[in-house]
């Protein structure tokens, strides 16, 4: 299996959100924006954010809301074949600051959150919204010359009346989601590759932390980070991969686990098509958007899709 190229020239794709007229949403970290990719690979700006946003999911307005990570450094390396790819770095001298956004569909951006009980997001990077129609997300932080943050999992409800701090710290929480019913939430972390799953007590009240799994390293140093993930209807976790690039599926309880490369280094999002049988994927290095036609598992249709 290999994903079917449908966008190039994108800068640092992420947040793809699959619309039901065959549209793609995908955020542009590199270029601070929102842009809508048609089915016959044409880009369409739909929003200017600024900074750097990341992830991007529906909400119960019809809107999407993203997590602006604030920006990042930006490096041209070498990739394998020889052709050149965009890297993220550290914060940047011209770093915005963390925040949630809520962005229309018609290109209206305006700021729900900045901070939580005064202590300032310092990276959004993921969400995912729940059947009460509020949303969890990760803050994975920024990295610094000589420090890091220390940053957590937020629940939060998109009219901006309350955000509270639910599981810290973690180390890099990067990809969240929801299983079909809801009663567990899980997390990846970038920097370890581990996949967390916790109970869900009550909306917004996870307890039980436990990793159920770590992706596969790539050779020769069998290194590999976790970045955002999706969850199918058989509640399988779906989390893209660094370094061994590409998408590793994880049973519910993490006892199966299979590796789908990419071809790019830096494979950092999914999401299924609203026909749930392909999976779109983010191919961030190489700026593309890429998409399994068949995904060999039916896809879990998320809270307020359109």
């Amino acid at each position: 299996m290999e994903p079917r190229i449908v966008a190039t020239g994108l800068e640092f794709p992420e947040g793809p959100v699959a619309l039901s007229n065959g549209d793609v949403i995908v955020t542009e970290i590199a270029a601070g924006r929102l842009s809508r990719v048609k089915p016959d690979g044409t880009v369409e700006l739909l929003a200017v954010t600024g900074g750097g946003p990341n992830g991007a999911a529906l909400g119960p307005d019809g809107a999407l809301y993203v997590t602006q990570n604030g920006g990042f450094q930006w490096h041209r390396r070498p990739l394998p074949d020889g052709s050149m790819g965009l890297f993220p770095g550290e914060q940047p001298a011209d770093y915005t600051g963390g925040a949630i956004q809520r962005v229309t569909l018609a290109g209206e951006v305006s700021t729900l959150y900045t901070e939580c009980n005064g202590i300032p997001l310092k990276g959004p990077n993921d969400l995912v919204f729940d059947r009460e129609g509020n949303f969890y997300f990760t803050d994975l932080g920024k990295n610094r010359p000589r420090e890091k943050d220390r940053t957590g999992v937020y629940y939060a409800s998109p009219d901006g009346k309350f955000i509270r701090e639910i599981i810290f710290p973690m180390e890099g929480p990067n990809g969240i989601g929801l299983s079909p019913d809801e009663k567990t939430l899980y997390v990846a972390e970038t920097p370890t590759g581990r996949v967390w799953a916790y109970d869900v007590q009550a909306p917004g009240q996870v307890a039980n932390g436990r990793v159920i799994g770590t992706v596969p390293g790539a050779p020769p140093f069998g290194y590999a980070f976790c970045d955002s993930m999706c969850v199918d209807a058989e509640g399988n976790v779906i989390v893209a991969t660094i370094l061994n690039g590409g998408l590793t599926m994880f049973s519910p309880d993490g006892s199966t686990v299979r590796h789908f490369p990419c071809p790019d280094l830096l494979t950092t999002n999914a999401c299924f098509a609203p026909n749930l049988t392909s999976l779109y994927v983010t191919l961030s290095s190489t700026g593309r958007l890429g998409v399994f036609d068949t995904w060999p598992t039916k896809g879990l249709k998320l809270n307020f899709a359109i």
